[in-house]
């Protein structure tokens, strides 16, 4: 069943993995500080792709401030449902090249993975996409709308804009997200529910100007000190974040276990895991707060002086059924309360992003596992993301009567946003076959 299709992309997977390491080798990184003409370049490259395998009223969407999305559209016969096929070609810096054990935009095979920067994260989605459209040679059995952001790693920051304007261009009956991943190698999975993100950066001074350490040491307390506390009180000494009034639930546990975690985060062997309750739990159903970075005085410059100012940046993820503008009033209420020794304090919020839960079921999710569950020869399981996705929200939002779907081919040992970015290629193989099957289906 399906061997045509299995066949088709068997031929053309070569194809697929070149399109991809093609993009890999374009630096689209979408943060500030970053040459924008690289994402501009991976755009084209994307556009060029769509054309290739025969897309219609290919373009580029383009909004005053924002980096450029992506459109392409493949007719269906005549009443067959309509599917939006979303992926992004931003990626994340590719942080210290040391750690790195090849080239990050230079696409390497290792022992049966693709390494480099975005090819998990996301540029995977638009290989696939565009891989499902060659199998069928231009004439899938549905409608297929592929919209291709390019701000998704920067909190897609436009996409309300987007959606504002180009609604009527991308509305469907099947939303499928593929920004997301599998319970493991070899294991397919739909991704169910969300974390939200909020975040914000909270300052604090002593002094006007920093002074002598040992002339008024111990009389006045520095900056850094006081932050560090300020920080402490967002976790109690088992590691549960402290902040009151924050929504929890609970997650299936499946069958992971703490030595695959630990091996999957590369985690030292000597750190306990913080919290309580199922892995899974605290992973995707339970609120988890980190503080991402610190400006303060390098130990390189270091004086003897107390410090009289230090700021820090704190990411508050929320589970599901949380307000991320609630969140944000605890989060900073929080902070504000355990100052400690009256010292001057400010919070500044920052990004937020709704969580989400998904609802499973319905003709695409049953597509969809049908052709997991072909490409694979296993069954699928439901699994949350701890990772904020925020235009899933939007999506819903925008068309509340289309079905929204996540998928995507990463695993947990893809270190998406990390070093060593990679990808399993038979799993890049195996997600186009299920696609191009799922759209089949869907068409009856």
């Amino acid at each position: 069943m399906h061997e045509d299709l299995a066949n088709a992309i068997a031929e053309h997977f070569p194809t697929i993995r070149a399109d991809l390491e093609h993009l890999v080798r374009i630096p689209s990184v979408s943060a500030s500080g970053f040459d924008p003409q690289h994402v501009r370049a991976s755009a084209e490259a994307t556009r060029e792709l769509l054309e290739k395998v025969g897309a219609t009223d290919v373009q580029l969407l383009e909004l005053d401030g924002a980096h450029p999305a992506v459109f392409g559209q493949v007719d269906g016969p005549e009443g067959s449902p309509t599917v939006l096929l979303y992926a992004h070609h931003d990626v994340q810096p590719p942080g210290d090249p040391d750690k790195w054990t090849t080239e990050p935009f230079h696409p390497t095979e290792l022992e049966g993975r693709l390494y480099g920067r975005g090819t998990a994260d996301d540029k995977s989605g638009i290989a696939i996409h565009t891989g499902v459209l060659r199998a069928f040679e231009g004439k899938p059995p549905v409608t297929v709308k592929v919209f291709v952001e390019g701000e998704e790693e920067i909190g897609s920051l436009h996409l309300d804009a987007f959606l504002e304007a180009h609604g009527d261009l991308l509305a469907a009956d099947v939303i499928v997200i593929a920004d997301s991943g599998n319970w493991r190698v070899g294991q397919p999975a739909f991704t169910t529910s969300l974390r939200g993100l909020v975040d914000c950066v909270v300052e604090v001074r002593t002094l006007r100007n920093g002074v002598h350490s040992g002339q008024f040491g111990g009389v006045l307390p520095d900056a850094l000190t006081s932050l560090a506390r300020v920080l402490a009180s967002l976790h109690d000494e088992s590691g549960e974040v402290a902040i009151e009034g924050l929504v929890s639930g609970e997650a299936d546990p499946l069958d992971l276990t703490e030595a695959e975690l630990r091996s999957d985060a590369q985690a030292l062997a000597s750190v306990e895991l913080i919290g309580s309750g199922a892995l899974t739990t605290r992973l995707w159903r339970k609120p988890a707060c980190s503080v991402l970075a610190i400006d303060a005085p390098s130990v390189a410059e270091a004086i003897n002086q107390l410090v009289p100012s230090a700021r820090a940046k704190v990411s508050l993820r929320l589970a599901p059924g949380d307000d991320p503008d609630r969140a944000m009033t605890l989060l900073t209420d929080h902070l504000v309360a355990h100052a400690p020794w009256g010292v001057e304090i400010t919070v500044t919020p920052g990004a937020g992003g709704e969580p989400f839960a998904l609802a499973a079921g319905g003709a695409g999710y049953d597509a969809f596992q049908a052709g997991f569950e072909a490409a694979w020869e296993t069954s699928t399981v439901e699994i949350g993301a701890g990772g904020s996705i925020p235009f899933v929200a939007a999506f819903s939002e925008r068309f509340p009567d289309a079905e929204i779907l996540l998928t995507g081919v990463a695993d947990p040992t893809s270190a998406a946003h990390g070093p060593n970015e990679s990808l399993d290629l038979d799993e890049l193989r195996r997600g186009a076959l299920a696609e191009a099957i799922a759209l089949r289906v869907l068409a009856g």
